[in-house]
C-alpha cells in the first residue's frame, strides 16, 4: 500500500497524471492474466483474444 501512496504523491507533485490510465490499463490486464490461470473463467477469456 505504501507504493500505491509513494506513486500517486510522485504522479501529483510532478504532474504525471498521463500515467494513470497506462496503470489502469495494465492492472486490468494483469488481472485478466491472474483470472485465466486455471479457473472457470478461462474459456471465456480466452474467446474475447
Amino acid at each position: 500500500m505504501a507504493f500505491l501512496i509513494e506513486l500517486w504523491a510522485f504522479m501529483r507533485s510532478r504532474k504525471k497524471f498521463w500515467l494513470l490510465p497506462i496503470m489502469i490499463a495494465m492492472l486490468l490486464f494483469g488481472g485478466l492474466i491472474v483470472l485465466s490461470q486455471g479457473s472457470a473463467i478461462a474459456p471465456f477469456i480466452y474467446t474475447v483474444f
